[in-house]
């Protein structure tokens, strides 16, 4: 949002340095995001001075060309070539010297400098009326009041506006600071705090006269409850214009382009006092009737920027007797605006429901100053006061007569906000002590009424204007913004609360499983919940009547919530593979969501992306690429650190994988672990292969709470380790060889290894080559060479007598 400090000037007379004000502004909450400075004219004519032709002849060398002398003053003369038909001797004009720089009407830069023009020096330029950017004539040059001494300062006699801009960042909930006045109002407040006591003027309305009652126009309000209060008049007999040079350099300033007279005006009222109003054309309105209506679901409406819109039931619309004329707060009617040939207007000031505003203006992607406005809640005691601005400021620039009563419809009055603040719980929540003087002196300065005190607080009446002050809390968070945060000192005592944290609540297992992925390497993203509904189609398993389809869609790729995490990994990591970052080891904690039948469902999982190498080549360390079993290592490593061991493995059955396996505890899936499917990650740009694991969460958050970490002393007495290289059948796994083991021995043998594999020559067919090894320990005493023989020979004939094996 943009604030004029002239304009703010105009409320407030305040002669403090910008810089101080944009950072009391920032305390006040009003964030100055930055400073411009504006000039009416760019460049403010510097270097532009007034001269006095003594001379003016023909040029030898060109017939439309003349050579004058000029006097700038102080006993200087210089000779400049012009092709103005209307330059002559006695002439006082405007001349840019050597060096100035003067702007074209796209603002690029362009620079006075000395040369000859058809063998004659010219030492400037006499200029025309948009050379200089102050008109858009450039019949000739421009021909200056005699009176005006030689060699003044064209700056000095020209209306220039020198401004400063504050761009305010304001947050949603201060609705009541959308204007120069509502500014104003706080800076007020700010400047009281530090005792600078000014008055805060309001423009005068008391000249407001109905001058006839020639025009009626009929009024009814059909929807009370979307248009609370409902505000018009006529004027008639105006004659759209140009505004006054003043309005537009205000208009210009905060980066609103002048239209007519007119429309300035609504324009100027609305960033003056945050009030949106609209001026029909009153011959356009059929009936002399308006109508506050919603009308039928597919009524095609053209709007202002030329745009057919179909309406939705819901939209509240302003109509005439026959048509509708505007979307109401939103946006105006392309048939129903103010033209060149208007002659009467029906001005409108109106409050609407905020929420109506908001979904409407969503609904047909508009975001208009109006709208801006009344979707964040305006004044709704301001209505009528700003309807009256506005007609004594058409009636000055348009011309123009009163010739309708005020209609103001009211039904029912929108209250302020009672509210009883406690001293006690200010000082809680601020951290200090207050003097109730200081606090009762900022309630005032913010118009909040005291209507009563008492020794533990006060009674309070909120205007309604500030809908986000409405509890104690919201009242001492304004006590405490206008005090300044600064302002709370700090304390050497540092106080601190215990918590009964429960260690398996979501969040401390979330945080324990980032904590150990991050240290492993890992990056957290978190991707958008909404995705594309092209990607229910990757996945046979998933169907699109089962999507979660968003209502009103920013864009068809974000129409749908998405229905697999692994689909918005992969849009991360093709994002990332195109800048050159190939290596990626991701994940996420999300949730995917179902529609069925019986109602929606979302689901809590945790997912891993791993693609690329597992670390980066250096000298010493060769790259290697990330694999199956990589991916497998890391997700048992989050499981173990779980509490959950005790798994069984089958392959997967999952279409999102060329391969894989799925974990279960019981019949309960845990995870599904592989490689994506290359036509997957084709459909990404993706070329390199990508490991994928989904955690359902939800499952493995239940398990866990049943799970209790278990630990034992670390064993002071050593390990053995003894090795088999073991000749198997091809069908053998490593899994079945450690089950053996395990069963096998289960006192003393800690960890069962494969080491080495190998298949190929000097093996008999359909057999494999297993290096295993066995490490054991008793934790109670060291372990004889006859115990570690006699576990030894045990195992081996286990090995032999259930899976055929034979020692190499």
């Amino acid at each position: 949002m943009k604030i004029s400090y002239n304009w703010l000037k105009q409320f407030i007379k305040t002669d403090w340095d910008v810089e101080k004000t944009g950072e009391l502004l920032t305390d006040l909450g009003l964030e100055v995001e930055g400073i411009d400075a504006y000039q009416s004219v760019k460049g403010g004519l510097e270097g532009v001075v007034v001269g006095q032709v003594i001379t003016c002849e023909k040029h030898p060398n060109a017939d439309k060309l003349k050579i004058t002398k000029v006097d700038l003053g102080n006993g200087q003369q210089v000779q400049i070539v012009c092709g103005a038909p209307n330059v002559a001797a006695g002439q006082k004009v405007p001349v840019a010297t050597i060096g100035t720089k003067l702007y074209d009407e796209q603002g690029k830069e362009w620079v006075i400098k000395k040369g000859k023009i058809r063998g004659e020096e010219s030492h400037g330029m006499i200029c025309a009326e948009d050379e200089l950017g102050l008109g858009k004539n450039h019949d000739g040059i421009m021909v200056l009041d005699t009176d005006i001494s030689v060699g003044t300062k064209a700056s000095k006699i020209f209306d220039i506006e020198n401004d400063k801009i504050f761009e305010i960042g304001l947050t949603p909930n201060r609705a009541d600071a959308m204007s120069h006045w509502g500014v104003a109002r706080d800076l007020k407040a700010g400047l009281s705090q530090k005792d600078i006591n000014l008055e805060l003027i309001t423009p005068s309305v008391s000249s407001f006269r109905v001058e006839n009652r020639l025009h009626k126009i009929d009024v009814e309000v059909k929807k009370p409850n979307l248009a609370p209060r409902y505000c018009g008049v006529i004027i008639s007999d105006i004659k759209v214009k140009e505004s006054p040079t003043w309005i537009q350099h205000r208009l210009k300033a905060i980066g609103v382009t002048p239209k007519n007279n007119v429309v300035d005006v609504t324009n100027y009222v609305l960033h003056e006092l945050g009030q949106p109003l609209h001026a029909f054309d009153a011959h356009n309105i059929e009936g002399n009737k308006i109508e506050v209506k919603t009308i039928e679901t597919g009524t095609k409406f053209t709007t202002l920027d030329e745009v057919e819109r179909e309406l939705h039931p819901e939209d509240l619309m302003i109509c005439d007797a026959v048509k509708p004329l505007c979307i109401a707060g939103v946006f105006g009617g392309v048939n129903s605006g103010v033209t060149k040939t208007t002659t009467s207007v029906f001005l409108e000031s109106a409050y609407f429901d905020p929420v109506s505003i908001r979904k409407t203006a969503k609904r047909h992607g508009l975001n208009t100053d109006a709208s801006f406005r009344f979707e964040r809640g305006i004044d709704p005691n301001i209505t009528e006061y700003a309807l009256k601005r506005a007609a004594l400021l058409i009636q000055e620039f348009a011309g123009g007569v009163i010739s309708s009563e005020i209609i103001d419809l009211y039904p029912k009055k929108i209250e302020d906000f009672q509210v009883f603040l406690s001293f006690e719980n200010t000082t809680k929540l601020i951290g200090e002590e207050l003097p109730p003087e200081t606090i009762k002196k900022i309630l005032t300065s913010l118009d909040i009424k005291i209507n009563s005190v008492t020794e533990s607080g006060v009674g309070l009446t909120i205007p309604a204007y500030r809908n986000d002050v409405q509890r104690e809390a919201d009242v001492i968070e304004e006590i405490l913004r206008v005090y300044g945060y600064n302002n709370i000192s700090f304390t050497q005592k540092l106080n601190a609360s215990i918590s009964n944290i429960d260690k398996f609540a979501d969040h401390n297992i979330q945080n324990t499983i980032s904590n150990q992925l991050a240290a492993q390497g890992f990056n957290e993203m978190l991707a958008n919940s909404l995705t594309s509904p092209e990607y229910t189609s990757l996945n046979e398993q998933l169907k699109s009547e089962n999507d979660v389809v968003m209502l009103n869609p920013l864009s068809n790729d974000l129409a749908i919530l998405r229905r697999s995490m692994l689909f918005s990994g992969l849009e991360a990591v093709s994002y990332n593979i195109n800048r050159k970052r190939a290596d990626l080891k991701l994940f996420e904690f999300g949730k995917t969501y179902h529609s069925y039948e019986s109602g929606r469902i979302e689901n809590k999982h945790l997912s891993v992306l791993i693609s690329g190498n597992r670390s980066q080549e250096t000298w010493n360390i060769n790259s290697k690429t990330s694999d199956f079993f990589y991916l497998k290592g890391i997700v048992l490593s989050i499981l173990d650190r779980l509490g959950i061991t005790k798994l069984k493995t089958t392959p997967i059955q999952n279409n999102l994988f060329a391969e894989g396996i799925s974990l279960y505890i019981g019949k309960s899936k845990l995870v599904d672990l592989g490689i994506v499917k290359k036509r997957i990650t084709k459909h990404f740009s993706i070329s390199q292969e990508v490991l994928f694991a989904d955690f359902k969460w939800d499952t493995v958050l239940e398990y866990t709470r049943y799970n209790k970490v278990k630990y034992t002393d670390i064993s002071k007495f050593p390990e053995v380790r003894r090795d088999f290289a073991l000749l198997l059948d091809e069908s053998i796994n490593f899994e079945e060889i450690h089950t053996l083991a395990k069963q096998t021995e289960k006192s003393f043998l800690k960890e069962v290894s494969l080491f080495d594999v190998y298949q190929g020559k000097n093996l008999p067919k359909g057999k494999k080559s297993y290096a295993v090894s066995f490490t054991l320990q008793d934790d109670k005493k060291t372990l004889t060479d006859k115990q570690i023989d006699k576990i030894m020979n045990k195992l081996q004939y286990n090995f032999e007598s259930k899976l055929g094996a034979e020692l190499r």
